[in-house]
């Protein structure tokens, strides 16, 4: 069947979905999440899945019709990924890979594996050349509130986790030990705790409250200065106490493979919407292998999950959900836990809720 796949249409659709919570970071709040939702039809029948992340709700829309757009000049074309990838490349080297283009060019890539693994009727992870397996995950949280939410802290390590991350610097550096210090003493010794500054710091700050945070047993300091910034994050993990974690900002390998020449983490932390879809990711993988760093994945757990078992050097897969809502199987945390599922990457929309949400 692999011969006969030929894209026929793209069709992007954007929505808004409801968060429980929502998501607080010192970069600023997150209320609901814009996704925009990419199905491609092939004239096979079979059709490819996969969603983008908007992050803020006034790009949701013009990025829905960029991946449409784009989509549309890729009519009748092959879908091999490889081949899609590098032309897109070229179509647009003048103006950059970054930002809008960037994402909708890796939500197609996205939805090209998918439609390659659902053809072969595997899930993605095996038609990658692994399997789907249990990957260790930690529940994400913005910025908390220390009594309003210990309750949903305490039942995220009831369910599971084995890790959890809380996000640091909205305030002064005496709330963040305050805060960071109670979530250690709810969670105990046992389980992880990660923090995430978004880039909120200079390397100075950055070094000093690395120092302190020190006693919290923490498993790594999440880009704790401008992602951009890879001299001062080279900085802050030469002379930090706590692991520096990086990566959920580079765009497409190249970007990763200048993060690992500066030596600018001890970690990497990949984006699938970000890295350039699976096919980058599986570049960044193996960049990150031959660096010897550890990968843990940075939101888009349905197809994170497929990644992180094919990548030899994984670590954590982030627990953000942005998607279930939208979908009808959406992915079981077990035993602290999530396994990727499929055909595919495993994404069958649920259309009553999608046209609840459609923006």
């Amino acid at each position: 069947m692999g011969d006969r796949l030929e894209i026929r249409s793209v069709t992007a659709r954007p929505v808004m979905v409801p968060l429980d919570r929502p998501v607080r970071t010192a970069a600023g709040d997150i209320p609901a999440t814009p996704l925009v939702l990419i199905d491609v039809a092939t004239t096979a029948g079979v059709i490819g899945r996969s969603y983008l992340f908007a992050y803020t709700r006034p790009v949701l829309v013009p990025l829905a019709r960029l991946v449409s757009e784009i989509g549309a000049e890729l009519t009748g074309a092959a879908v091999a990924p490889a081949l899609r990838m590098r032309a897109l490349e070229r179509r647009f080297r003048l103006l950059g890979l970054q930002g809008l283009v960037g994402m909708a060019i890796a939500g197609l890539d996205m939805a090209f594996w998918d439609i390659l693994a659902r053809a072969a009727d595997l899930p993605l992870a095996s038609l990658l050349g692994g399997a789907p397996r249990p990957i260790r995950a930690y529940a994400s949280f913005g910025i908390i509130d220390v009594a309003a939410d210990e309750r949903v802290i305490l039942d995220a390590v009831a369910a599971g986790f084995q890790g959890l991350k809380i996000k640091v610097g909205g305030a002064d550096f005496a709330r963040d030990l305050a805060d960071i210090a109670a979530v250690r003493t709810m969670i105990g010794p046992g389980i992880a705790l990660m923090v995430d500054y978004n880039q909120s710091l200079d390397p100075t700050e950055a070094l000093r409250r690395a120092a302190a945070l020190a006693k919290f047993d923490l498993t790594w300091i999440e880009e704790p200065v401008a992602a951009e910034d890879l001299a001062g994050h080279a900085r802050v993990r030469a002379g930090s106490p706590v692991p520096v974690q990086t990566g959920e900002n580079w765009w497409f390998p190249r970007a990763a493979a200048d993060a690992v020449a500066a030596g600018a983490s001890d970690h990497a932390m990949l984006d699938v919407m970000k890295i350039g879809g699976v096919t980058g990711w599986l570049e960044a993988a193996a960049l990150a292998k031959a660096a010897s760093l550890p990968v843990s994945s940075h939101s888009f757990l349905e197809a994170s999950a497929h990644l992180l078992a094919v990548t030899p050097t994984a670590l954590w897969l982030e627990h953000l959900d942005k998607a279930s809502r939208l979908l009808e199987r959406p992915l079981a945390v077990e035993r602290g836990c999530v396994t990727a599922q499929g055909p595919g990457l495993g994404l069958e929309w649920n259309e009553m809720a999608v046209d609840r949400l459609l923006v």
